[in-house]
């Protein structure tokens, strides 16, 4: 069997797998720029301090789905994700990385997800995964960047009619964060 990572916990919440009233909510978190690029060359085309922060405030304890891509992504010092139960998705049968969980669609990460008693799964890229998901999804964390960049993935556009904007933190540029943006928090109609 797999060593997964165990650093992980979930402090604010039972761990009751079996119990029917506790519905696991399924969440998007994305950084997306006014263009809706979330990507350049399997990298960010920004650096917001700010918002990886807001991620890792967000995700820590829980479960976080990625495609293999996007995981691959993510810098080697900080993979997989610490504080967090990893799953990457990929058609690839054989592979394997080091205290993470390979899985070989959305729907198995979600139900190992469900069985281990997760109360909120983070999706956390890249496009595709994005895009499979959209039906699915509950809630969307968006930091909207306000500013165009170039990119090769883009997130989906959002149907305003199928998204309530439930809060919104505007933030200017600073010293450390270039570029003017707001944190989103949008649930389904």
């Amino acid at each position: 069997m797999k060593e997964l990572a165990t650093n992980f916990n979930y402090p604010n919440y039972p761990n009751y797998p079996n119990c029917p009233f506790l519905r696991m909510l399924i969440s998007i978190i994305v950084a997306v720029a006014e263009n809706n690029v979330i990507g350049k060359h399997n990298t960010l085309p920004w650096h917001l301090p700010a918002d990886m922060n807001y991620f890792k405030e967000k995700t820590m304890g829980h479960c976080v789905v990625s495609g293999r891509k996007n995981f691959e992504s993510i810098p080697a010092k900080y993979r997989p994700l610490p504080g967090r139960y990893n799953m990457v998705i990929t058609r690839n049968e054989h592979y394997s990385y080091p205290q993470t969980e390979t899985v070989h669609s959305l729907e198995e990460a979600i139900e190992k997800a469900r069985k281990q008693g997760e109360t909120e799964l983070f999706i956390i890229g890249g496009g595709e995964i994005f895009r499979q998901s959209l039906p699915v999804v509950d809630k969307i964390y968006l930091t909207r960047i306000h500013q165009a960049f170039e990119g090769d993935v883009f997130f989906p556009e959002l149907p305003e009619a199928d998204w309530k904007e439930i809060s919104r933190k505007d933030c200017a540029p600073d010293e450390k964060n270039l570029y003017s943006y707001s944190f989103l928090e949008l649930v389904k109609k």
